[in-house]
Formats: structure tokens, sequence, C-alpha cells
């Protein structure tokens, strides 16, 4: 049985994932206006967010669907612990808590792992091909908007042990594409992705007060205004 999932939630997504480039928040990233006290903030609810998706995608680990894109290197929890120690210090533990948004994220991560666990497959994808497909874009991005050095505060975007990362991503989109799903299911997935899109620019829009705090509404007006579109592959899915 082929869905052809993978093609299916690129189609499927474009327009979330082109919503989720035009929030202020990844708009300002994009265009180098990288505040830290925001993006520290990102990286902790991200932390959340990943902790509990790994938590299930491993508890999961031997379900029919979710074992063929069950793939530990991707995880991103250890980085993010990594990134949270520079950003915050060695007692981050204490000094983080997710944020609303973030709070939802979870809950829906959480309700859908013990209802249809299936649909992890669209935050997997969601999350998983944008880190993939952006990273060291990204990375770049950060370490010239906060001036950071040596890795220091981007262990997020770094898969040590992915050698070839555009192999990965052919490798895991067909996976998703072998997945023993109907269309159905795969339409409940696509459907789920949107609303991990939705989840995504959810905590963006959260960020976007303490961005302009810092950085002053007319320069974010400024960098917000106008932008070209798919300047590059971003935070959320390829």
């Amino acid at each position: 049985m082929s869905s052809n999932l993978a093609t299916k939630l690129r189609e499927g997504t474009k327009k979330s994932h082109s919503m989720a480039e035009n929030t202020g928040f990844v708009a300002c990233f994009l265009k180098g206006t990288v505040e830290k006290t925001s993006y520290r903030k990102l990286a902790a609810n991200l932390y959340f967010v990943y902790s509990a998706m790994e938590e299930e995608l491993e508890r999961h680990q031997h379900h029919p669907i979710l074992s063929q894109i069950y793939f530990p290197e991707l995880n991103r929890k250890a980085p993010l612990e990594e990134d949270l120690s520079f950003y915050y210090g060695t007692n981050w533990r204490e000094q983080i808590a997710p944020s609303v948004a973030a709070q939802n994220y979870v809950a829906r991560i959480r309700e859908i792992s013990n209802t249809q666990p299936e649909l992890l497959v669209a935050h997997s994808y969601t999350r998983y091909l944008g880190d993939l497909s952006g990273g060291q874009i990204l990375k770049g991005v950060a370490q010239r908007g906060m001036n950071l050095v040596d890795g220091e505060g981007t262990h997020f975007y770094e898969f040590p042990t992915i050698s070839d990362e555009k192999a990965f991503k052919n490798k895991y989109r067909q996976a998703m594409n072998d997945l023993p799903v109907d269309d159905v299911v795969a339409d409940q997935i696509v459907d789920e992705a949107n609303h991990a899109f939705g989840l995504n620019m959810t905590m963006f829009k959260e960020l976007e007060g303490s961005l302009i705090k810092a950085i002053g509404i007319m320069l974010f007006n400024s960098l917000t205004r106008r932008r070209n579109r798919g300047s590059t592959e971003l935070v959320t899915a390829e």
C-alpha cells in the first residue's frame, strides 16, 4: 500500500508553510534580526515540545506505522538542553516554563498519542524535516544575529550522526510513502500537519511582544512589511 504521503504532505501544507514563514518573529529572524531574550524563550518552548514528541514516539516505536519513521538520530531534546544551559546557565531547568502556546502544543501531542498515535507522523514531519531543511541556514543567521561563536547556543541545528542530510531526507520521505496507511488516514495526517503548523505559528506570535520591546515597533514593522517569498526552507517542514 502506497499513499504517496510525503507528496500529499508537501502539497497539502504549502499554504501553512508560507504563513509560518511570514509570522513577524520568523520574518525578522530570516532578515538577521535575532534578539537573544525572545530566541531563548523559543528554545525553551521547543524543549518542551520536542521532549513530549520524542517521548511519545519512543513509546510507540513498535507501532505498525510509527515504527517506520522512528529515527532517534533526529531527536532534538539533548541538543536543546545544551543550548538552554548556554542561554540560562547551569540551573536552566528552574528558570524555564512552557508558554501557553507551548502547553497547548504539548497537550495536542499527548492527546493524539493516546487516541490516534499515527497522527504523530504529522508532527514528526512538520518539525524534523524543517530542522533538516533549513538548519544550517538558520544556524548561520542565529550566530550572526547574536554574535555567537564555536557552536555556542546553536546545537539545536546540528545533526552529528547524520552525515548526509539530503540523503536522510530522501530516506525519510520514502519511509513515509511506504507507510501502511490508506487515503483516509493519509488525509487525516495532512490535516494534523496543518494543525501542527498552526501550533508553531502561535508560539512564534507569542514571541513578537518581547521582540518588539527589544528592537522597537518601527524596525519591526519595517522588517515585516514585505518579504520575498520562498527565501529559505524554514523552521517548520521541508
